[in-house]
């Protein structure tokens, strides 16, 4: 004689207004009442959030194309080869402002990646508790003063001291005036003051990031390299610096993103001169500083839609700059997973 179950019937679950009724088997005959309508409106509104920002980004790169498109047209290859810009006369070319955007990116990278990244070990692996708090706000709180605060800075400190001392020094008692980049007249407003200003500037933004990085490195990635007869140094060379570097990259990255962009504080100490110069001693322009000196003094059209186009092209090797900063970071990160 067989043993008969009974099945009770099958009741209703109610689920903050929603009724869900079991079915026989695992799941749920009919799903969630009422959940359809909303789960469309929630996956309809975040669609359109995420559409919203490549559309923004699309927005501002077709409205400044087409007001720098006159310039362009008319110039065409040369606005971005020529190094003549004479409002008076009507011809402009992009190429010195070009030429000084990297350059003093470059410098600042340069002297604030270092910095940085020593800042970031120091940090992570050799400063106290009590010490690594104060010194990390500090560092940060580099990244909060204003730009015109760096540029007041630059012209009653920074520019006075490459003047009578470090110009002097490097031109002088080093003799490195043979060299075209440390040669020249010493003007104090310079390509050099543009790229020390702007490495203080990158710098929290680098130091933030490799810290950050470097302390999310497990510990026994630090333990198996000690374990190994390694030396404090040795560990953070061989296996902690390694195992952080795609991070560390996008640091820099990040901070090369902010030195191209960046108008006020280069304004005030590169020098404002639309010339090419191998010396890093001689003033220079850059794009933001350009269009930040002649953008409201733009005497006709032409002038106008000149400096869209210096925008435009500004903006087209921010992106470039980080689609490639994209690619080394994946490329990186790929390298060291197979490794």
């Amino acid at each position: 004689m067989s043993d008969v179950v009974a099945t009770p019937p099958a009741v209703p679950i109610t689920t903050g207004g929603a009724q869900a009724t079991p079915s026989g088997g695992d799941g749920f005959e009919g799903g969630i009442e009422g959940s359809a309508l909303g789960d469309r409106i929630y996956a309809g509104v975040i669609w359109l959030f995420a559409v919203c920002v490549p559309v923004l980004l699309v927005l501002i790169a077709v409205s400044i194309f087409i007001a720098g498109w006159p310039a362009l047209h008319r110039f065409g290859l040369s606005f971005l080869t020529s190094s003549s810009w004479d409002p008076v006369n009507g011809k402009f070319g992009a190429a010195p402002a070009i030429y000084g955007t990297l350059v003093s990116s470059a410098i600042a990278l340069v002297i604030a990646t270092p910095l940085a990244i020593g800042v970031s070990v120091f940090l992570s692996e050799f400063a106290p508790p009590w010490l690594r708090q104060p010194v990390a706000f500090f560092v940060d709180l580099l990244a909060a003063i204003p730009s015109v605060v760096y540029g007041v800075w630059g012209i009653f400190v920074l520019i006075p001291l490459l003047r009578t001392a470090l110009i002097p020094f490097l031109r002088d008692t080093l003799h490195l005036s043979v060299i075209p980049l440390f040669s020249g007249p010493n003007y104090g407003y310079s390509m050099l003051a543009a790229g020390m200003i702007l490495a203080i500037m990158v710098l929290p933004y680098i130091a933030s990031v490799s810290r950050e990085v470097l302390m999310a490195v497990p510990r026994s990635q630090r333990e198996a390299a000690l374990a190994l007869g390694a030396t404090k140094w040795e560990m953070i060379r061989g296996a902690l610096l390694p195992y952080a570097k795609s991070g560390i990259i996008g640091g820099v990255i990040l901070g090369l993103g902010r030195a191209l962009g960046e108008t006020m504080a280069v304004t005030m100490v590169i020098g404002n001169r639309a010339e090419i110069s191998a010396s890093l001693f001689a003033p220079a322009y850059t794009m933001a500083s350009l269009i930040a000196n002649e953008f409201s003094e733009a005497s006709g059209d032409l002038h106008l839609s000149a400096l869209m186009a210096v925008g435009f092209v500004l903006f087209v090797i921010t992106i470039i700059v980080n689609a490639i900063a994209r690619w080394l970071v994946w490329e990186v990160s790929r390298t060291g997973s197979k490794g």
